[in-house]
């Protein structure tokens, strides 16, 4: 099975060794994805609700650019580093999946960076 990375214009840069995203047998598997601007920077410190904004956007600019959409989405990984952002970051969570929410779990972890808030990875099928 070939295995084909995603990386979408205007991406921002990894932390690490690593692709936005991955394509494969039909799925699209979107990395950890967390609120970090164009020149690597942290995107709206202090704020849950923008970062989980950002971060949708970055997973939907990735799962399009693997010939899908959000509609697509099967399965989300979510992190908070507080579960006290619980409910800003599902006010968010709903605009972007309005009907037939994909599965998902959601749990409290330290993030990469103190001033990250939520962290999210993907999955997306795509296949027939």
């Amino acid at each position: 099975m070939a295995v084909q990375p995603i990386i979408p214009p205007g991406s921002a840069p990894p932390l690490a060794p690593y692709s936005p995203g991955s394509k494969a047998g039909g799925f699209i598997y979107v990395s950890g994805t967390l609120a970090i601007g164009p020149n690597g920077e942290t995107l709206a410190v202090g704020d849950a609700a923008a970062q989980t904004r950002h971060v949708l956007e970055s997973i939907k600019s990735v799962v399009e650019a693997g010939g899908g959409t959000l509609k697509d989405v099967v399965f989300n990984q979510i992190f908070l580093t507080d579960l006290a952002d619980y409910a800003a970051m599902n006010t968010v969570y709903k605009e972007y999946f309005p009907e037939a929410p994909p599965a998902r779990y959601c749990i409290q972890a330290p993030l990469v960076r103190p001033e990250f808030l939520v962290e999210i990875a993907t999955t997306a099928y795509v296949g027939s």
